[in-house]
């Protein structure tokens, strides 16, 4: 068994977690454990007080006694409202308070995206037009390419917590672009994880999103790979058959 663990902001679609924990259909748990999101609001001195230390350190014990093995902050813009620098910070300090190997949504979209050997991405965000730009920003301090940035004005997770099929089609498809070879929607508030082969078909391309792709990373820093091609394109790199 390979206990997996995230820290997850708030209440808005944590029920990803254990959709995806079935989905890998192997001897892995995925253990989550809730932060005080304080104000829920896509704005970014809020977003850099919900990822604090502070914040991150109060999960850590309850989180560590469930045996993971490795813990993810399961939040994009609570991690890339740091800038590149800052969020490896904001990293390191995770890893010393945890005692175990630590990441973020943010870095686990990097990684995902040299996983897929993708140069160039979109982005389908859910926040105002502000905090996207910083996403992107993230990605190119990573040399990433991003050729588009669509933002959609949400204020609160608790809003995206709502969107149903319509709303997440309605984002990959106005997200697109022709020279895109991946499509992103980071927010971890976005429930995903049942959509992910129906948002490829839709748009032709690799699509990753916020808690496909942490849930991902856990698995990398533990050193695991699956094969789960209801999870996207992202988890087809491996053999089918699983050891």
């Amino acid at each position: 068994m390979t206990a997996l663990g995230f820290l997850y902001p708030g209440h808005s679609a944590e029920d990803d977690y254990p959709r995806i924990e079935q989905l890998l259909a192997s001897d892995i748990r995925l253990d989550l454990v809730h932060t005080d999101i304080g104000e829920d609001a896509h704005r970014e001195d809020a977003l850099r007080e919900m990822g604090s230390a502070q914040r991150l350190a109060a999960g850590v014990e309850a989180l560590r006694l469930t045996g993971a093995e490795a813990v993810v902050w399961a939040c994009t813009s609570g991690s890339f409202v740091y800038g590149w620098e800052g969020a490896h910070e904001q990293v390191r300090a995770l890893a010393l308070a945890a005692g175990m190997p630590a990441s973020s949504t943010s870095f686990a979209f990097v990684h995902a995206i040299q996983e897929l050997g993708a140069r160039r991405v979109a982005i389908g965000a859910t926040y105002p037009d502000d905090v996207a730009q910083l996403f992107a920003e993230f990605l190119r301090a990573a040399d990433v390419d991003v050729v588009a940035v669509r933002g959609s004005g949400i204020i609160t997770a608790a809003e995206v917590g709502t969107w149903g099929d319509k709303e997440l089609h309605a984002l990959a498809r106005e997200a697109d672009h022709p020279d895109a070879e991946a499509i992103l929607l980071p927010d971890t508030a976005l429930h995903t994880a049942s959509h992910l082969p129906a948002l490829e078909e839709l748009v032709g391309k690799p699509v990753l999103t916020a808690n496909q792709v942490t849930v991902w990373e856990a698995l990398r820093l533990t050193d695991r790979r699956v094969n789960a091609p209801e999870l996207g394109s992202l988890f087809t790199k491996e053999p089918i058959v699983q050891v």
